[in-house]
């Protein structure tokens, strides 16, 4: 009786991603908001049943994504197919919300690396490289309509700054994957959980932002690989290069996160109004400088403990 109810589950569950599978494939615009469901699937059923059912669920939902699609549906499934499985499995193993975020996330990279690895070397096609490519053509297109109109001098020089930008980006590829699998994890959390508690699965709630901090070695981290620059000053293009400036990116991302938790929770402590705090964060966001100094605060506040000083003027 029980293997039935199991098979009826996996079942519905799997027709159901195939319904959400098809949407994202063959609707466009509605796609692009569908696909952030298809991890609920494998959430529901990896938050229920043992790692044998749960494996022979996966395969089946490659088959059946082979299917109703095409073979390039199949990294699709297989991305948020994995990352739904293990943010399921973890809420059976009642972990912690950071866990599952983390874990979730690193398994969301990983098949983005493995998406973009095998793009390049079973069908040599380098999806970045061609996007920016195709932008570098369009920009210079552009240049030479700007020149005829007599403005050369300030065309070259935004062309320079643009074409560094481009260059730049090439180099953060790995950082853009981070902070993308990161953003895209935190966004299938938010409408997948609803979703999944309705169904009886009981989920942790999250951490109040203005309660995040982040661990205090990131901070070494972040030092040490300020360190390393200096002393290296890797030549650009270098392997040494690439990781150096990927690092000081990422931390100093995390260093910016951790300083908007501060301020939220500065305000908070001081009983002044959430939408300022809100207001402070975007006016910050859209103003580099501005950026620079809640990254600044973010440091102090990994440094120095500055939270444990408001809890104790509380006391």
């Amino acid at each position: 009786m029980k293997n039935v109810r199991k098979l009826t589950e996996g079942a519905i569950l799997l027709a159901a991603f195939a319904v959400l599978l098809l949407l994202t494939i063959y609707v466009p615009f509605l796609g692009m908001i569908v696909n952030l469901f298809l991890a609920v699937p494998f959430m529901l059923f990896a938050a229920k049943n043992d790692g044998k059912s749960i494996f022979v669920f996966i395969i089946a939902s490659l088959l059946l994504s082979f299917i109703v699609g095409t073979i390039m549906s199949l990294p699709l499934t297989l991305a948020y197919g994995t990352t739904g499985v293990v943010i399921g499995y973890l809420i059976q193993k009642q972990k912690n919300m950071g866990v599952l975020f983390i874990s979730g996330s690193l398994v969301f990279l990983i098949n983005l690396i493995i998406i973009y690895v095998t793009s390049i070397v079973l069908f040599n096609v380098n999806m970045i490289t061609e996007m920016l490519d195709m932008m570098r053509e369009s920009l210079n297109t552009s240049a030479d309509l700007l020149k005829n109109f007599g403005n050369a001098q300030n065309t070259e020089k935004a062309m320079e700054q643009f074409n560094n930008g481009l260059t730049l980006i090439k180099t953060l590829i790995p950082t853009l994957f981070v902070i993308s699998s990161f953003f895209i994890v935190f966004i299938i959390q938010l409408v997948s959980f609803p979703i999944i508690k309705r169904f009886g699965v009981k989920v942790e709630k999250w951490k109040s932002f203005k309660e995040i901090s982040l661990p205090k070695s990131l901070l070494y981290y972040f030092l040490l690989t300020l360190l390393l620059s200096m002393l290296m000053n890797p030549v650009e293009g270098t392997f040494w290069y690439m990781a150096i400036i990927n690092m000081t990116y990422i931390l100093q991302f995390l260093m910016v996160l951790q300083g908007y938790t501060f301020i939220f929770y500065y305000f908070d402590k001081k009983g002044i109004s959430k939408a300022i705090s809100i207001t402070i964060a975007i006016v910050s966001f859209l103003i580099p400088i501005f950026l620079y100094i809640v990254g600044i605060l973010g440091i102090i506040d990994l440094g120095f403990d500055l939270r444990k000083g408001f809890t104790k003027k509380e006391r």
